[in-house]
């Protein structure tokens, strides 16, 4: 298994020979993908040797050949199903980038406690009350879970979604949440990444 910052990196690194390759180049150095990064070349190659791909010291990584080493390994041959709980801006806004991107994640369903939003289709996908959650998740094959709903209740839909059989929540709430250790939980806390680019603007003024 891969470290997580090592994840973290490769993502970006797939973003970015994409982004090279649709402008038309075949080749990339390990400096160049790292300064398009803020990372050094060592960072890049070591990452890049952990998935078993190396490149030659005259051109460097051939981009087509790498993006195909990065998406075996971070998306395997199938799709990922997951589903969104929290249908407001941000729910709406995060289900149209996966579903418009074709992404090897795809978002199936949402849930809300939005009565005006149940039993709709928002954003392209259905729209089911929370308190349904586990029913209709219980003979699916979904994985993968993001909370983007308020404060109130997230510990109690995480409780749900681990019941269901989730085994992965991207938790976008501002609270902390407790889940078992088979579950995997990536925090991503938007107040505290704006608080923090604040700080650093203001002691370089």
């Amino acid at each position: 298994m891969l470290p997580e910052k090592t994840i973290e990196r490769l993502s970006l690194y797939r973003r970015v020979l994409i982004s090279n390759l649709e402008n038309g180049n075949d080749f990339i150095f390990s400096h160049e993908l790292g300064s398009l990064l803020h990372l050094t070349s060592v960072q890049v190659r070591r990452d890049i040797m952990l998935i078993g791909y190396t490149g030659t010291q005259r051109k460097g990584y051939s981009i087509p050949e790498l993006i195909e080493k990065i998406n075996l390994i971070l998306d395997g041959n199938e799709k990922t199903s997951a589903v969104i709980i929290g249908m407001g801006h941000l729910g709406k806004a995060i289900t149209n980038y996966f579903n418009s991107k074709r992404s090897n994640i795809e978002i199936v369903a949402a849930f809300d406690i939005d009565n005006s939003k149940i039993d709709r289709i928002i954003s392209g996908i259905k729209s089911y009350h929370v308190n349904d959650l586990g029913k209709i998740l219980k003979n699916s094959n979904v994985s993968i879970a993001i909370m983007s709903l308020s404060q109130k209740g997230a510990q109690d839909v995480a409780d749900k979604l681990v019941y269901a059989g989730i085994r992965g929540i991207l938790n976008f709430t501002s609270v902390s949440i407790n889940v078992p250790d088979d579950v995997f939980l990536e925090n991503y806390d938007m107040i505290t990444s704006l608080e923090k680019v604040a700080y650093y603007v203001k002691e370089k003024k």
